[in-house]
């Protein structure tokens, strides 16, 4: 060993006991025979990432969520590895790969459809050393500091996170006693809680998404800070904060989510309106029948819309928008398009909500007055709408939160399945087309009779 490295190793390990963290510790082996993952419930992508990382000398562990969620009973959407192979050496074994990321390095590997994130191992990096910085509240902005497999599994944020699975020997490590947390449903951060969530307030809401996909609790040391650290969650890229907020609603357990976060005090950093949507009646129905049946929607395996999603949760916030702007004298349509321009650039200051999600929001809501209109031409024309679904769905709710009366969805929902005939008998009186008077026309002069101009 150089003797720089032998300086480095002992710089670090210094850093490490003057800032708490805790100590390293020979990892528990737990073989197949005790934790049941059989290779083959890896992706083949992954597994063949890691055998031709371990071929080329480097050691290679799947890591972090599939592993928990492997040992849970999950089916895992992704799977991440991670090897003591630097980002180039990584890329120069995987023909089809690519080196991204800023904050962290990080390799793309694709095989087909599917792509397995690769990362270093990382060491326990320091303010002034070269590869890591810090904002002045302590959020690490760039990490590309290596170190051990040790050093990197007390880097991970909770210890049900910093499992490493052999595909080939078919053994866990567990450095953290993360199997042992796993079994009694609790979310355990390494570390100084406080340290740890200044380093990345993201983890504030993943430790609450954790515990709501595991029907489980946050450690009481773990939870204590969260609260006078929430505001923490706003200096967060906004990008980012959608990519972790969307997660949290796509997880399948939305509603708990939610409920968690108010509990925590950390809903005002992820929707600012969500706080005050709760503590209205009609709007807390909505929001959760909303977030319920997402629940049930992927729970069930089918597609869900974030557009839809983002939409209900606003809507009573675009509600009470419009009212205000009608009660300034502008007439409800424009009123409407206000309120929506003012909700959405709101959020999307503080989430960066991708404009391909807004633009189906708008879609959505605006289709909602249009659906109150059931006389004339009116339903034929919104019928071929493409929003058409989304809006009637959307209607739904509104309906069965009290909203709007059911008979209006149920009208919708015999119209849109009838014939011709039906659909005319069902029609409404147009009493608007009655009160619009006919604009009248001036009789047209006689040819020869036309005015003839003053002074001519």
């Amino acid at each position: 060993m150089l003797a720089w490295e032998r300086l480095s190793m002992i710089k670090r390990f210094i850093q490490r006991v003057l800032s708490g963290r805790p100590r390293l510790q020979a990892p528990l082996t737990i073989p197949l025979e005790k934790h049941g993952i059989d290779r083959n419930r890896i992706s083949s992508c992954a597994r063949r990432v890691t055998d031709g990382l371990q071929e080329a000398g480097f050691k290679a562990f799947v890591v972090g969520g599939a592993v928990r969620d492997l040992l849970l009973g999950f089916e895992p959407k992704d799977f991440d590895v991670a090897t003591e192979a630097h980002p180039e050496e990584v890329r120069g074994i995987f023909r089809r790969s690519r080196i991204i990321g800023r904050r962290f390095r990080l390799v793309h590997v694709m095989c087909g459809a599917e792509t397995v994130e690769v990362s270093t191992f990382r060491g326990m990096g320091s303010p002034d050393e070269e590869g890591h910085e810090r904002d002045e509240h302590g959020r690490i902005l760039r990490d590309n500091v290596f170190g051990s497999q040790e050093e990197d599994a007390l880097r991970r944020d909770f210890t049900i996170n910093a499992l490493f699975y052999d595909p080939s020997t078919q053994e866990i490590l567990d450095y953290t006693n993360g199997v042992a947390d796993l079994k009694k449903r609790l979310i355990r951060i390494i570390g100084d809680p406080e340290q740890r969530y200044r380093e990345d307030p993201v983890r504030m809401l993943r430790a609450v998404r954790l515990a709501a996909k595991m029907d489980g609790e946050i450690e009481p040391k773990t939870r204590a800070p969260i609260k006078h650290l929430a505001a923490l969650i706003q200096n967060v890229p906004p990008a980012r904060l959608f990519e972790e907020m969307l997660k949290l609603l796509l997880s399948g357990h939305a509603r708990d989510c939610v409920l968690r976060l108010r509990k925590e005090g950390l809903h005002h950093g992820v929707l600012p309106m969500l706080d005050v949507i709760l503590e209205q009646p009609l709007g807390e129905r909505f929001v959760m029948l909303a977030l319920e049946k997402t629940d049930q929607r992927v729970r069930e395996d089918k597609p869900v819309s974030p557009g839809f999603l983002f939409a209900a949760l606003l809507w009573h916030e675009v509600l009470a928008a419009w009212k205000a702007a009608e009660a300034e004298g502008i007439k409800p349509i424009p009123a409407l398009h206000r309120a929506m321009d003012d909700m959405v650039a709101l959020q999307v200051e503080k989430l960066a909500i991708p404009r391909r999600f807004t633009t189906d929001m708008k879609e959505i809501w605006v289709l909602q007055p249009r659906l109150l209109q059931r006389s004339g031409r009116r339903p034929y024309r919104l019928l071929e709408h493409p929003r058409f679904r989304a809006g009637f769905d959307f209607l739904q709710l509104r309906c069965e939160s009290g909203e709007v009366d059911q008979e209006v969805w149920a009208w919708w929902d015999r119209f849109k399945d009838a014939g011709e005939e039906e659909r005319a008998r069902m029609l409404m009186p147009d009493h608007e087309g009655a009160k619009r008077k006919r604009r009248r026309r001036k009789p047209r002069p006689a040819a020869g009779n036309e005015a003839v101009p003053a002074g001519s």
